[in-house]
């Protein structure tokens, strides 16, 4: 084809295609597809804007959230190592405890004082005056030092059990529901077997002390162990059964942080569980509570009706509970709801976060007392805190356990929280004594004696803690021989020698023609000579120096007073 044939038909065909002609496509099509492909282009670029944007907003919010939890922990971990963080952390817990066990109180005896005095506020304001004598006691083991403690320790422990004795007295110990437990004094109710624990623990804690781990059973044991079954038994002759086997587990506790071993402390745990069993099945309504914890009894209004109705009470109360002031079971449908069973209205009102709450602080606490324990230097103090820390985590585990339905109903109170004048007196006595201990840890010596003392500590003035000073290991007497009479007795020691009042002079046995450095070393320290009056400057260099410098200071001195008199 011709180049001219090409170029016509170039030319047809493009004027075929042109708008208006038989075959070109309809312009509809062409001029509206462009405009729609861009309109789908912005929408799905803005929608992928918005999921990119949204995706960089969940993004944001979860790298924000793992920097605060990362800088809540940092934060926490750098005040727990601060030197007084344990003694902030036992008054912190106190207070929130006690406050929190005031207001629930009030909450659950309030239907009851209504029906029976007219006023909501009866057990309140007993509940209210006790807690001050505690906050009293509190202060006052803050003030105690550990020397004083040890001091008191024994005649503590006679005291209370003189009180034990009284108690079983007619006419001293009042006797209220079949018992002999408290002991009227002018109004006020003193109850011997709980100043019994508090004695126990001081007394255990001095005795054992000194001991340290030498692994003699006897030492350990005695009198340690004639004295918890003596307690024990008067405790339990009143009768109150749950609160001798606390006795009991104090002075197990002690002659295992003390260094009894495992196998023999589990042995006596073995013989006193086969006892409580024994004494718990010899009663009757004791019986019926074991009885109603394994399920037994049928009879829903007898002994498992408290155990039931406390259940209920958690039951009801849910995940958020029903509100603070709205339970149904203090209503009288669950007994001993302000005492005993304090911690199933909780449950109720404030819900499983509440009952949670609660067990977390307790847990807080039981790992503040320990972390206490293991870091203070004095032994009587280690103890002293391991106890008191073990105590009062045990009574609370065994109140929340029988309420929950894991154990059978005893009368052990919830530390801080139930209604009771002598227990939370006790309770915040040991709390304080806990306190003092954590003021005895080396790093918050060192802190308090550098003057960096806290707010609490400045407002109350309370005494700087002595570091612990261990004492010196008495050193073994020579052996005699058998038949050589018996020892002699040890004088008095003799005093320290002094030593030479003026520093030796040079021996000349340390000089030698050639200089042998060796020879010197190898023939032991320099000799000493007696010290000898000084003789002038004819005398050894050093002494005849000394001597003019002497001279020259007292010239210049009248010297001095002489240009003063004549100024004057």
């Amino acid at each position: 084809m011709s180049r001219a044939g090409k170029a016509a038909t170039s030319s047809d065909t493009d004027a075929d295609l042109e708008s208006g002609t038989l075959n070109a496509p309809e312009s509809t099509e062409f001029d509206a597809q462009p405009q729609e492909t861009a309109a789908a282009t912005s929408a799905l670029g803005a929608a992928g804007a918005r999921g990119a944007a949204a995706a960089r907003t969940g993004a944001d919010v979860a790298r924000g959230g793992a920097s605060v939890l990362r800088n809540t922990a940092i934060g926490f971990a750098t005040a727990l190592r601060r030197p007084l963080a344990s003694f902030h952390l036992v008054l912190g817990l106190t207070a929130v405890l006690t406050v929190m066990g005031l207001v629930m109180v009030l909450s659950a005896s309030s239907v009851e004082d209504i029906s029976a005095t007219g006023s909501p506020y009866s057990k309140f304001f007993s509940q209210l005056i006790y807690v001050g004598l505690g906050v009293v006691a509190f202060m006052f083991a803050l003030y105690l030092r550990p020397a004083l403690l040890r001091r008191v320790a024994l005649s503590s422990v006679l005291v209370s059990i003189a009180l034990l004795v009284a108690v079983l007295v007619p006419g001293v110990g009042s006797k209220v529901g079949g018992a002999r437990r408290w002991i009227d004094v002018g109004g006020f109710t003193l109850q011997p077997s709980e100043i019994a624990k508090v004695a126990l623990i001081l007394w255990g804690a001095h005795l054992l002390a000194d001991r340290g781990r030498k692994g003699n059973i006897k030492e350990l044991l005695l009198p340690l162990g004639p004295v918890v079954v003596l307690m024990a038994a008067l405790v339990v002759a009143e009768p109150n059964q749950s609160t001798a086997m606390i006795i009991v587990a104090v002075g197990a506790m002690l002659l295992f942080y003390a260094g009894l071993s495992s196998k023999l402390i589990a042995s006596l745990i073995v013989v006193f569980t086969l006892l409580g069993v024994f004494f718990a099945l010899a009663e009757g309504y004791r019986s019926a509570r074991v009885a109603a914890w394994l399920g037994r009894t049928d009879d829903a209004l007898g002994a498992s009706y408290q155990s039931n109705q406390a259940r209920y009470s958690l039951a009801d109360g849910g995940l958020f509970g029903v509100g603070l002031g709205n339970s149904t079971a203090k209503w009288s449908y669950l007994p001993n709801a302000h005492n005993d069973f304090i911690f199933a209205i909780i449950g109720e009102e404030l819900g499983y976060l509440g009952a949670g709450v609660v067990i977390l602080m307790f847990g807080v606490l039981t790992w503040v007392g320990m972390r206490i324990a293991s870091r203070v230097s004095d032994p009587f103090l280690r103890l002293m805190a391991a106890t008191i820390t073990t105590l009062i985590a045990l009574q609370a585990i065994i109140n929340m356990g029988y309420v929950v339905g894991l154990l059978p109903v005893t009368g052990i109170q919830l530390p801080l929280l139930s209604a009771g004048g002598n227990s939370v007196i006790l309770v915040l006595f040991m709390m304080g004594l806990l306190a003092n201990a954590a003021r005895h840890e080396p790093e918050a010596i060192a802190a308090l004696a550098g003057g960096r003392e806290s707010r609490t500590g400045r407002l109350l003035r309370l005494p700087r803690p002595l570091p612990y000073i261990p004492p010196r290991p008495d050193r073994p007497a020579p052996a005699r021989p058998a038949g050589h009479g018996p020892a002699p007795r040890k004088g008095r020691p003799a005093p320290a020698r002094r030593g030479p009042s003026q520093p030796a002079a040079p021996s000349p046995y340390d000089r030698h023609p050639y200089g042998d450095e060796n020879l010197s070393r190898r023939q032991g320290p320099r000799r000493e000579l007696p010290p000898i009056r000084s003789q002038g400057r004819t005398a050894e260099p050093w002494r005849g120096d000394r001597a003019g410098r002497d001279r020259n200071a007292q010239q210049q001195q009248r010297r001095g007073q002489e240009k003063g008199r004549r100024a004057w």
